[in-house]
């Protein structure tokens, strides 16, 4: 499939990366990538149905993190077949558009995360800050005001996003650096000018993520101010309900960091770090985000309780 002698500038494929050297492995090496995968969907499936089914977890906070949850089952079954086509089939390569609509809504549902996250602070902030007010300030209409915000907001930035490199010509070699197509690494194929593609892409990234997380920091920031003026032993409960979201806001952010360091500084790094990263990145939230809100959440394991002794 290597068409670096190729002139056709719109190329009907690319080729996914396995694991370099260890291919006659793959089908072992999948068996722990299908126990992360069931347990991303497994439980984040749970925490949909234990918020849906107790009465008590419909608030404001629960509604978010079910809108986490909901993103984060997106998010995997985004990258879910073409990683087992590559382990279980050895089938490398993906149809030009199907790899470009893989792109789009990975990057849709983790920038969305972003946004989730950042509407989680808020929420953080306002029970914090003015507790008294909390359900007056966020009520129904509010969250699904916000929740179509997000959505809107995202798909709107990654649109143009996906115009533009559906426009790129394309003429080397089409061996992508992960298992799932990301924008940057398809756009490193690119054989015409990508300044504006590249421009635009680090625009979105600023403006979504970038901002999210400098308003995740203010908030914080206030909420502490907030809790440092709480008499006896009420700041170190407040901060408890904190706890979880810091915890999730941190396995977001530093993958993405991390990926995109590998990508901006790592063009000699081995094939198996980008693998490893673009893994962990995609992986580690929808994995460790139910089980941080079940065991860090007293609500939470108060529900699951309830619902066993009703059953």
């Amino acid at each position: 499939m290597d068409s670096s002698n190729n002139t056709d500038y719109s190329p009907i494929s690319f080729i996914l990366a396995g694991i370099p050297g260890l291919e006659a492995s793959h089908i072992w090496i999948s068996i722990p990538f299908c126990v992360l995968y069931i347990t991303a969907l497994l439980g984040n499936c749970t925490l949909l149905f234990i918020i849906k089914m107790d009465r008590s977890l419909h608030s404001p906070m629960y509604f978010f993190l079910s809108m986490l949850a909901i993103n984060d089952i997106g998010l995997s079954l985004t990258t879910l077949p073409t990683m087992l086509s590559i382990f279980w089939f050895n089938s490398h390569v993906i149809n030009f558009d199907t790899c470009l609509a893989q792109s789009f809504l990975l990057h849709t549902f983790s920038l969305m995360e972003s946004s989730v996250l950042l509407a989680m602070a808020f929420d953080r902030f306002i029970a914090i800050h003015n507790p008294l007010r909390y359900a007056s300030i966020l009520t129904n209409q509010v969250i699904v005001v916000i929740g179509m915000a997000i959505v809107v907001r995202v798909t709107a930035l990654e649109i143009p996003l996906l115009i533009l490199l559906k426009r790129v010509p394309f003429c080397r070699t089409r061996l992508l650096s992960h298992p799932f197509c990301f924008h940057s690494d398809m756009l490193k194929l690119a054989c015409g000018d990508t300044r504006i593609s590249n421009l635009y892409g680090l625009f979105v990234v600023v403006s979504t993520a970038g901002i999210d997380s400098v308003c995740i920091l203010l908030s914080y920031m206030a909420i502490i101010k907030t809790v440092l003026r709480i008499s006896s032993r009420e700041p170190l409960k407040a901060l408890n309900t904190c706890g979880s979201h810091i915890c999730t806001v941190l396995i977001f952010y530093i993958p993405m960091i991390g990926l995109a360091a590998v990508h901006r500084f790592g063009k000699n790094a081995p094939p198996v770090v980008y693998f490893l990263m673009g893994n962990i990145y995609i992986l580690l939230p929808p994995v460790l985000n139910p089980i941080i809100y079940s065991i860090k959440t007293k609500q939470i394991q108060r529900a699951v309780l309830r619902i066993f002794r009703t059953k």
